[in-house]
């Protein structure tokens, strides 16, 4: 079927229902929604047989809708509507939310319905939320509504008068609505309401005197007893870049804020490098990755130990790391390399295991040529600590998605595994044509043919976790959900470490290094991609500077870029034309 995506972005759910119905063998061209002209010419262009809009901003033209079966994925429950369906979710602490695959007409979330399906909620931010359980709903809501359709079978009319029909018309939240009142709110509520604000738009509030967004809340179950005569709202800790707030009844850690009353510019970044100078007074309280404690904390790095498996955890916030957060994970690992364990499991985040050096750190640095520099150097440092390990077998453990040089930090793994429904995203080119390090040119060959590695730098597309076992990139894919992946990994790493051979498979490694290194030493391969990325950083051309900037402060794209928009390709058009016909003989 020759399908086109309409959506503002090509987010995390769109980019898995592309992979997804690409790989059922749909012909799949996107479309950004910059305007009713651009999206009727896409239309023109590419002939669909049917429109998907897995992620809008506003109604589908009336032009478009009267005369092509268009399919909105809402992220809401059967009848709710408005968009902010998630936001009211979770501040109203539903117990289960759902997906809603929906005929377009000229009501916004109003259209009849293909397909609901519901998950039982999580105590969770909006952002985890969206990436885990809607984007599985929305897969099967999408699948349930193409089988609907090659039966030919009709949507059904939503039912308002349905007592079953939990849905409703909710307004987009204000501030207002996020608002903290620190004095009544309770932990919980103060959870809810940041976690319902996570990603955008955050929820305004004064610390210290400055208005900020407040992202990435925490609950602490200890340290808030330790300052009793706090007031609520006040900052009475600070960790590894964290603020902890007083509530009324314990306290909270903030891990980023972004200014709101700036006259320029302003980037998410973590709380404590904005509050500055503001946090002299506020005592530090570190807590290193191998203590062990049994109540709700924060900290970016976690390090513990099941028998001869070692498990390092570094859940860094939009799998984003920075200079100081390579260094220190770095040291970690170097740490679980001295302990006497068989089996080093990197388990990344629940919702990102890596996404490479951190742009927005970058962007707000003085001299950002000289910060990218830093902290490329910090995560070749890092992957090269991996690569060399030779008293353990290390095994990548992807709960979550990756992108750019966080795939290849994984790939320096002896084994590579992913959630069934991760993407990977393992090219730079999307960021100014970055060449990338991180010893990509040493990793990449060693599990994919000449061709398929020229195809995964080159094209920029999205690679699902099956075509990604596929391929060879990773060693295998499994778990429907981030528990069913985590209890199968801890089976795998259990079964490593006490297998018969694996005394003979560490040598095994052993010996493959060593010949690696006299065919072409490690240093070679970095030095090599580290000359092509200083002309990146310093040189002439300023596409990373320019694109860096772009994606960090989330400027809107005024086109589809050409390896998306197949229609505006003659070739692609030709093509997917092609399949289509073949796959209906």
């Amino acid at each position: 079927m020759r399908i086109l995506f309409l959506t503002h972005a090509f987010n995390s759910l769109t980019q898995r229902l592309y992979t997804e119905l690409t790989a059922a063998g749909h012909a799949v061209s996107v479309e950004f929604d910059i305007n009713d002209s651009v999206t009727r010419e896409a239309v023109a262009l590419w002939q669909p047989e049917l429109i998907v809009a897995p992620f809008l901003k506003r109604k589908i033209p009336d032009a478009v809708w009267r005369h092509h079966r268009c399919i909105v994925l809402h992220p809401g429950i059967e009848g709710d509507r408005g968009p902010s369906a998630l936001d009211w979710a979770i501040v109203r602490g539903e117990t289960a939310w759902g997906v809603t695959a929906l005929e377009a007409n000229g009501e916004m979330d109003a259209g009849d319905i293909w397909a609901s399906v519901d998950f039982p909620m999580r105590d969770a931010t909006k952002s985890s939320l969206y990436r885990n359980e809607v984007t599985e709903s929305a897969v099967t809501a999408l699948n349930l509504a193409l089988e609907r359709l090659a039966r030919g079978e009709k949507p059904r009319p939503l039912d308002m008068e349905n007592p079953m029909v939990r849905g409703r018309l909710r307004p987009a939240m204000r501030q207002a609505d996020r608002a903290i009142a620190w004095h009544a709110d309770d932990t919980a509520t103060v959870l809810r309401k940041i976690r319902a604000s996570d990603g955008t738009p955050g929820v305004e509030d004064a610390i210290l005197g400055v208005r900020f967004c407040l992202y990435d809340a925490h609950q602490e179950g200890l340290l808030g007893a330790q300052f009793p005569e706090a007031e609520p709202g006040t900052v009475i800790a600070q960790r590894d870049g964290a603020i902890l707030r007083a509530t009324t009844d314990g306290a909270v850690w903030i891990t980023h804020l972004k200014r709101v009353d700036a006259d320029t510019p302003q980037w998410k970044l973590p709380a404590a490098m904005l509050l500055g100078a503001r946090l002299a007074s506020v005592p530090e309280v570190p807590l290193p990755p191998e203590v062990a404690v049994d109540h709700p904390t924060w900290r970016p790095i976690r390090y513990e130990e099941a028998g001869a498996v070692g498990y390092l955890h570094f859940p860094f916030y939009n799998g984003a790391m920075g200079t100081a957060q390579c260094e220190a994970l770095c040291a970690a690992y170097r740490a679980a390399r001295s302990r006497p364990t068989r089996v080093i499991v990197l388990l990344g985040g629940p919702d990102f295991w890596s996404n490479g050096i951190h742009l927005n750190l970058i962007e707000a640095s003085e001299h950002a040529a000289e910060e990218s520099w830093r902290n490329i150097n910090a995560m070749d440092d890092l992957v090269r600590e991996i690569i060399v390990t030779d008293r353990q077998l290390t095994i990548a453990a992807m709960q979550g998605n990756a992108g750019a040089g966080g795939v290849f930090l994984a790939l320096a793994a002896d084994r590579v595994f992913a959630r069934s429904g991760v993407i990977l995203n393992p090219h730079y080119k999307s960021m100014g044509n970055l060449y990338g390090s991180e010893y990509w040119t040493y990793l990449l060959p060693r599990r994919v043919t000449p061709e398929q590695a020229r195809t995964v730098m080159q094209f920029r597309l999205p690679v699902g976790a099956q075509r990604a076992a596929a391929m060879g990139l990773i060693d295998d894919h499994f778990g429907a959900t981030p528990a069913a992946f985590r209890t199968e990994v801890d089976a795998r790493a259990r079964a490593l470490a006490t297998a018969p051979g694996f005394d003979r498979m560490l040598a095994q490694k052993r010996a493959r290094r060593h010949a690696d290194e006299a065919s072409r030493p490690l240093a070679a391969y970095r030095a090599d991609e580290l000359e092509r990325m200083k002309l990146n950083f310093f040189g002439f051309d300023s596409s990373y500077h320019v694109a860096r900037y772009h994606f960090v402060g989330k400027v809107a794209r005024s086109r589809t870029p050409l390896w998306l928009a197949r229609h505006r390709d003659t070739r692609s058009r030709r093509d997917a034309a092609g399949s289509v016909a073949a796959a209906a003989d």
